[in-house]
């Protein structure tokens, strides 16, 4: 069964790493127990939300970092 994520209240937060050039932007919301959105905040209306799990955001974060 697929469910749908309801993201209308969530809080975005930009990348601390976004260039601020417009060219890479990220944004996260971290208001959500388990599950990390993330999306382009280029696009924030229209651009797909990618959902991570909290443990594989975190390896992704900690592979980037190193």
């Amino acid at each position: 069964m697929k469910r749908t994520l309801d993201l209308s209240a969530a809080v975005w937060r930009k990348s601390s790493y976004s260039d601020g050039g417009g060219t890479n932007c990220v944004e996260v919301s971290d208001d959500h127990p388990g599950i990390v959105p993330v999306r382009d905040s280029k696009r924030p209306d229209d651009s797909p939300v990618l959902v991570f799990t909290a443990t594989s955001w975190t390896s992704f974060l900690s592979g980037i970092k190193n």
